[in-house]
C-alpha cells in the first residue's frame, strides 16, 4: 500500500468542545473503527493536553458510526511490507496503546466512554479504563487475544479481575467469551446499559452532571481510588488525608459548604 492510499484509510480521531466538555470520536468505520498507529498516537496527545487543560471538566470518548472499536489494525500494522523487527512492541507499545489506557485511568478529568456495536480488544479495554462506560444493550465487549493466538494486552489482565473478579476475567480472556451490554451492565463490567436509541441522552445526561461537580476533588477522589487498589488501609487513610487538605484549599470546597449552610444546591466551577 502507498503512503497515499495508506493516509486515506488511516482513520482519524476528531476532537470537539461543547463547553467545558472534550469529546474524542474514533472515526475508521469501514473498519469498525480499528486503530491506526496514526489515531493512537492522536489520542495520546489529545489527552496529554487535556490533562493541563484547566478549562475542561470531563471527557467523552466515542466512536463514530454502528462500532465503538474492534481493536488495533493488526493486519496493517503487520503487513509483510512493514513488519517489525524483534523487540518493537517492547520499545513502541509503552508509548502508545499502554499509554492511552493509563492516561484514561490516571487523568484527572473524568471520562465517559459511550459504546455502540463492537468493543473488541484494546477498544474493549480502552473503555473498562474509562470512570463510566454506558452501552447500548445489543452491544459486544469481547477480548480475543488468544483467539488470535497470542497473550491478553493494553491492561485487559489488570481491569478484568478487579472489575468483575477472577472467574469471569477468565471467561472472557482464557474462553474468549464475548459479554453483551446488559450482561456487562449486570456484572459490574461497565457503569449502565440503555437501549441503543437512548444512548446519547444517558450519556449527554451523565456528562452534564460529571462536568459540574467540584473537577478538583473528583480528581482527586480518582487518583485515591487506583492508589487504594494496591495500598493497606493505614495508606489509603493517609493519602485520603492529603487529597482532603489539597481539596480543602479550592473554591469548589468553599462553595459546596456555603451551599450546605445555605441549603441549596452547589454551583461549582471546577477551581
Amino acid at each position: 500500500m502507498s503512503e497515499e492510499s495508506e493516509s486515506a484509510t488511516a482513520g482519524s480521531v476528531t476532537a470537539s468542545r461543547d463547553g467545558a466538555v472534550l469529546h474524542l470520536t474514533l472515526d475508521r468505520r469501514a473498519q469498525r473503527n480499528s486503530l491506526s498507529q496514526s489515531m493512537i498516537e492522536t489520542l495520546v496527545a489529545s489527552l496529554t493536553d487535556a490533562a493541563t487543560d484547566d478549562s475542561l471538566r470531563a471527557i467523552h470518548l466515542t466512536g463514530a458510526g454502528d462500532d465503538f472499536c474492534a481493536g488495533v489494525d493488526w493486519v496493517a500494522s503487520n503487513s509483510r511490507a512493514r513488519r517489525p523487527r524483534t523487540g518493537d512492541l517492547v520499545r513502541r507499545i509503552p508509548l502508545t496503546a499502554h499509554r492511552v489506557v493509563e492516561l484514561l485511568h490516571t487523568i484527572h478529568l473524568p471520562v465517559v466512554c459511550s459504546v455502540r456495536g463492537w468493543a473488541a480488544g484494546l477498544g474493549c479495554n480502552l473503555a473498562l479504563a474509562a470512570d463510566f462506560t454506558i452501552a447500548a444493550s445489543d452491544s459486544v465487549f469481547w477480548e480475543p487475544f488468544l483467539s488470535r493466538g497470542f497473550s491478553p494486552d493494553s491492561g485487559s489482565t489488570w481491569l478484568l479481575p478487579r472489575l468483575i473478579g477472577l472467574p469471569r476475567a477468565r471467561r472472557m480472556l482464557l474462553l474468549g467469551e464475548k459479554v453483551p451490554g446488559a450482561r456487562a451492565a449486570d456484572w459490574g463490567l461497565i457503569h449502565d446499559q440503555v437501549p441503543a436509541g437512548d444512548l446519547d441522552a444517558a450519556t449527554a445526561d451523565l456528562l452534564a452532571r460529571l462536568a459540574s461537580g467540584p473537577t478538583i476533588a473528583i480528581g482527586l477522589a480518582k487518583q485515591a481510588l487506583a492508589y487504594g487498589q494496591h495500598a493497606t488501609l493505614p495508606q489509603a487513610l493517609n493519602q485520603e488525608l492529603f487529597d482532603l487538605e489539597l481539596a480543602c484549599r479550592t473554591q469548589d470546597f468553599k462553595e459546596g459548604l456555603a451551599a450546605f449552610r445555605e441549603r441549596r444546591a452547589p454551583d461549582f466551577h471546577g477551581r
